[in-house]
């Protein structure tokens, strides 16, 4: 089963570790949701998911810190002792040193933030729901255009990295070139990354590997974008019937998630990026509730209907 290592998630929603003798190498954190023990620090343990991250915020903290020591220690072993990957102390709250020597003793790695316990629950949850959606990799380029991610795919030789690095020398950001890693964060929602691997990476055929960060700042570059538009680049075909209006959406599916698909047919002089940069806008506008299809169709329909009833005002 896919999960996140221990020590990424602490390196990344920086995380202050109070048990730096523990190894944290082996732990995999397996599920995106969370668990305040509030019941737990009580001593009901039935229905206990202990494979959660769990986080003590004030109120458990305030609720240990008023009992005795010794009801504090047993009831904060039996909690600690339930097999739990971690335990996240937040809004400023800190341990006592017998509940960190507990923890030492079970293995369990104890952490702080300074984070007030809803918006760090709302951001681990966040973060912890990306890093383990279901995930494909797809061969394609992933750009940032006008803040719309355009997923441009096609055979392999046909002007994708062309078109991408032609964008960002016109301001644009290059997420990922040839292989695009796709998570489906929730039932709307596509983002998209690069492999590590390749990152910052476009193949050129004939010139070679460029590093696109260095040569045009890191101004040019983005770690992650979600998925709003898809361009299919494809060979022009004499035969083949292509859509000139847009009334109708075209959509292709990745994860079982619906995204906006333009097949675009390729002949020698077209400007690709200017192309892209234009389907990115359109796409926007459609968005905010404007359709320029929808509102020639409009137009064209009300100088028919005042023509039928009108027919001597023609010439």
């Amino acid at each position: 089963m896919k999960g996140v290592q221990l020590t990424k998630m602490a390196q990344e929603l920086e995380l202050t570790n109070l048990t730096p003798e523990i190894d944290l190498s082996g732990i995999v954190i397996k599920t995106a949701e969370i668990n305040r023990p509030a019941l737990q620090l009580t001593g009901y343990l039935e229905h206990f998911a202990n494979e959660r991250v769990q986080i003590i915020g004030y109120v458990e903290y305030t609720y240990l810190m008023q009992l005795n020591e010794e009801e504090r220690r047993f009831k904060y072993e039996r909690f600690i002792s339930s097999k739990i990957p971690c335990v996240i102390f937040s809004t400023m709250t800190r341990p006592s040193q017998d509940m960190i020597d507990l923890a030492v003793k079970y293995n369990v790695p104890t952490f702080v933030t300074e984070r007030t316990t809803s918006s760090f629950m709302a951001e681990i949850i966040r973060w912890l729901g990306v890093q383990l959606a279901p995930c494909i990799s797809i061969h394609g380029v992933l750009v940032d255009v006008y803040g719309e991610g355009i997923l441009i795919t096609g055979e392999s030789g046909i002007g994708k990295s062309e078109a991408a690095l032609e964008l960002i020398k016109r301001g644009h950001r290059l997420v990922s070139d040839d292989v695009v890693e796709i998570r489906k964060v929730s039932d709307v929602t596509l983002v998209g990354s690069a492999p590590d691997i390749t990152r910052h990476f476009i193949e050129l055929r004939g010139i070679g590997i460029i590093d696109v960060k260095t040569l045009f700042g890191v101004e040019s570059v983005k770690d992650t974008q979600s998925i709003d538009l898809v361009i299919k680049l494809e060979e022009w075909d004499r035969d083949k019937e292509y859509d000139r209006l847009g009334l109708h959406e075209e959509y292709t599916e990745y994860l079982g998630n619906k995204v906006v698909c333009h097949s675009l047919p390729i002949r020698p002089g077209r400007n690709l990026a200017i192309i892209v940069e234009a389907a990115a806008v359109n796409h926007r506008q459609k968005k905010m509730g404007y359709n320029a299809a929808e509102a020639l169709y409009k137009r064209v329909q009300a100088n028919l209907a005042k023509k039928r009833e009108n027919p001597d005002d023609e010439e």
